[in-house]
């Protein structure tokens, strides 16, 4: 019998987790936790492969991954029934079958993520785990002034961690919008690809901005030196979430609304795929 190929759509709170990826050692990630669920489901030994990896606390609206199996199972048995083996915090929210030349990773056009600021000046209690507190006023015209420099082709030296693993620096920024309402900031980024910690060494850049403690011009000095020490703090990781992952259209993978879900609807800026 022929494997199909399926892809599945997961949303998840990455608080308890190591992150998105199994690791050697037994600790807790989403693909260990989902691989195990879903192999109970298929009766055979599952592996994913997802969009993007995620790193520990870090969150997930529409997360996407494929797995290849030959078990018979229909779209419920990939959601209802993957979830009821899954912990609270994991879900799958969408499930299809799928093109054989269907890759996660490889077919992606785009990623996305938004960064969900909290600014107050006292910290809050029953979303402490899901958004970036900072006691700080923010001025977020500053910062959607500094944003623009990100967009485009550029070497992001500056806002890769040291580690970071990839071949090269060069990323392009497709969009970069900044949404306020009440206390919530939410920095909405969409980019080919993305370097370990890039996005939450925009957010460390873009609130310093924000809190008047470097000017907007700043954020030029910092993409220019290619040079991580000159990018300031890491923001943490609590308020990033993994929100989209586009594919060109003919492979038809689920969509589901854009997350975070208890962030208010933003009026969404037309996007064309790159091509």
């Amino acid at each position: 019998m022929s494997k199909k190929k399926v892809a599945l759509v997961v949303e998840y709170k990455g608080t308890e987790y190591k992150g998105w990826q199994a690791q050697k050692y037994d600790v807790p990630t989403v693909q260990k936790y989902l691989e195990t669920a879903l192999s109970k489901i298929a009766a055979h030994t599952v592996k994913v492969v997802c969009a993007g990896r995620t790193d520990a606390s870090v969150h997930a609206s529409a997360q996407v991954v494929h797995f290849e199996t030959d078990a018979e199972r229909s779209e419920k048995a990939w959601t209802l029934g993957v979830n009821s083996n899954l912990p609270k915090d994991i879900a799958v929210v969408a499930a299809a079958n799928m093109h054989s030349s269907f890759h996660a990773r490889f077919s992606a056009v785009s990623r996305r993520y938004r960064y969900v600021i909290y600014s107050s000046p006292l910290r809050p209690a029953i979303m402490s785990k899901e958004v970036t507190w900072t006691h700080k006023s923010l001025d977020i015209s500053k910062m959607q002034q500094a944003a623009k420099v990100f967009v485009g082709k550029h070497d992001f030296s500056s806002f890769r961690a040291v580690g970071c693993q990839a071949h090269t620096p060069v990323r392009t920024i497709l969009n970069f919008e900044i949404y306020q309402s009440g206390q919530y900031i939410v920095l909405d980024i969409r980019a080919n690809a993305f370097l370990h910690h890039m996005i939450r060494n925009f957010a460390g850049v873009l609130m310093t901005i924000g809190a008047g403690e470097e000017e907007v011009s700043w954020a030029r000095k910092v993409l220019e030196a290619r040079d991580r020490t000159k990018g300031g703090i890491t923001g943490p990781p609590e308020g990033l979430y993994f929100v989209d992952a586009e594919y060109p259209e003919e492979f038809k993978v689920p969509k589901v609304a854009l997350g975070p879900h208890f962030l208010p609807y933003f009026e969404e800026p037309s996007y064309e795929l790159p091509s």
